[in-house]
């Protein structure tokens, strides 16, 4: 396996979207903590709870919880403070959720010794100008991400996930501290499911993106190893 860490590219989240738990293991078993780190989202944090991210812990992983809270200011303080609880890396929350809200889950994590990355979602990568027509946003997607990624970063955010065409601009105008975390990574030969927003891994290695999250290119392979070895000899 290529150490990734020894080069100056993104570092790589895979996304654990799987049915069941037998699955998942059989990629996580094959993955090194001191190179991967994983994402845990709705599917699997419902089919398996708080003891799965425990589990993932004891074997040496760090955990981005995907759970895109967004909900009134009190309700994601209290979850936010529930997820920190558990140990996470990293944490999302719905940039729309407005500036009160950002500011409690800000608020929930700051007595926390290792507090979890607090990570903004500005728009889903399976969204384009049209689905946010449909409701009733009329800004273009490019200053629907812009305005979040500010309103993100007045907040005290770490970073946001945006899709990776916007991601060069952002670094221009946050600065290397201000994370970047990129989902709908594809190469060429890769399906796009129902992703619109894509980025090359290579793409994503110019852009200065921090963490790029692969789901079913890795997921879905008969080798990940292999591709995950093609993806990051892509990037050097």
């Amino acid at each position: 396996m290529l150490n990734p860490n020894i080069f100056s590219i993104p570092k790589i989240i895979i996304a654990l979207d799987f049915c069941n738990k037998k699955s998942a293991m059989k990629l996580v078993d094959l993955l090194d903590p001191s190179i991967f780190y994983l994402k845990v989202g709705k599917e699997m944090f419902t089919i398996l709870g708080y003891k799965f991210i425990k589990e993932l812990h004891k074997l040496g992983f760090n955990i981005f919880l995907d759970l895109k809270f967004h909900d009134i200011p009190n309700t994601v303080f209290n979850a936010t403070k529930a997820a920190a609880d558990l140990g996470i890396w990293m944490l999302s929350i719905h940039a729309c959720g407005g500036k009160n809200m950002l500011i409690s889950a800000k608020k929930a994590v700051k007595y926390f010794k290792n507090a979890p990355l607090l990570i903004a979602i500005t728009t889903l990568t399976s969204l384009k100008e049209k689905d946010l027509r449909e409701i009733g946003i009329k800004l273009s997607l490019s200053d629907y991400i812009l305005v979040l990624s500010q309103l993100s970063k007045e907040c005290g955010l770490d970073g946001i996930v945006c899709p990776g065409q916007e991601a060069k601009r952002m670094k221009l105008l946050y600065g290397k501290k201000f994370k970047i975390v990129t989902p709908g990574i594809r190469c060429s030969t890769d399906s796009l499911f129902d992703q619109k927003n894509i980025i090359s891994p290579k793409k994503a290695k110019e852009y200065q993106i921090d963490y790029i999250v692969i789901g079913r290119s890795i997921t879905t392979s008969t080798n990940p190893i292999k591709k995950l070895n093609s993806i990051i000899k892509s990037m050097q």
